[in-house]
């Protein structure tokens, strides 16, 4: 049976953690008692979630898609939050772009996006792994991927293959850290479409906030490797069954 993690008196590294899912992240881990490292781009809603809870949150202004973005706030924590013992990989970008039209900067855009999706969230991972291994009680790595991972959409290729890599990045991770026994829980979030700013309007219905960030931290303190958020749990009974009815139920979307 996997050991359960217990928030409170924890101190967690959350990406992103000022927006969206992220936001709502940092609150329920507060509401269970955990202190919140919260990083992200704009340095407002860092300051804002701050005031909202005083001493319960400590902001860091970095963006993942510079070169030292995620060095550092690696750097931060080992220098100023040593006993941080949980890393959530949230933040993201989602560019709609047509890759065949040609836009100009597209490189540029390409690599910017791949950077916070992906090389950010693999290099905190293998930077702060000691000190995670070497809380008390352990610590735990949770990367937020997507459904897209499994069944891709035709107008975000770029984010859909850095959360198929920072999924399987993920299942590698956790048994590099098993080879080794380290005391990391390393979790795959296979999210769903959220109510953020991240996905493009439309008719679909989409999951709360809220709700997500709940699934997430209830799959954490369970000590599940994987955590299927809302309808990704079809998706993947879908694709199970057949990979080509799951794409093309994607692609209808």
């Amino acid at each position: 049976m996997a050991q359960r993690l217990n928030f409170a008196g924890r101190k967690v590294l959350v990406t992103g953690g000022a927006r969206g899912i992220g936001l709502e992240l940092s609150r329920q881990l507060i509401d269970q008692g955990a202190s919140v490292l919260a990083v992200g781009s704009n340095k407002g809603h860092l300051d804002n979630l701050a005031i909202a809870f005083p001493g319960k949150v400590h902001t860091f202004a970095a963006d993942l898609g510079e070169p030292r973005g995620a060095t550092s706030i690696a750097e931060w924590v080992q220098e100023q939050h040593p006993d941080c013992s949980v890393l959530i990989n949230n933040a993201a970008i989602m560019r709609h772009d047509d890759l065949t039209a040609g836009t100009e900067g597209q490189e540029e855009l390409i690599a910017h996006e791949i950077a916070i999706n992906l090389i950010a969230p693999l290099q905190l991972c293998a930077t702060l792994l000691p000190m995670l291994a070497g809380a008390p009680g352990g610590g735990a790595i949770a990367n937020i991927s997507s459904g897209l991972a499994l069944a891709p959409i035709p107008d975000a290729s770029v984010y859909c293959g850095t959360k198929a890599g920072l999924s399987n990045f993920t299942r590698s991770f956790r048994d590099q850290c098993r080879a080794r026994n380290l005391p990391v829980q390393v979790t795959d979030v296979i999210m769903t479409l959220v109510d953020t700013t991240l996905s493009k309007p439309g008719s679909a219905k989409k999951y709360p906030p809220a709700q997500a960030a709940a699934d997430v931290l209830a799959g954490l303190a369970a000590g599940r490797q994987e955590i299927w958020v809302e309808k990704t749990k079809l998706l993947r009974l879908i694709f199970r069954i057949s990979p080509a009815a799951a794409y093309g139920l994607m692609r209808g979307h």
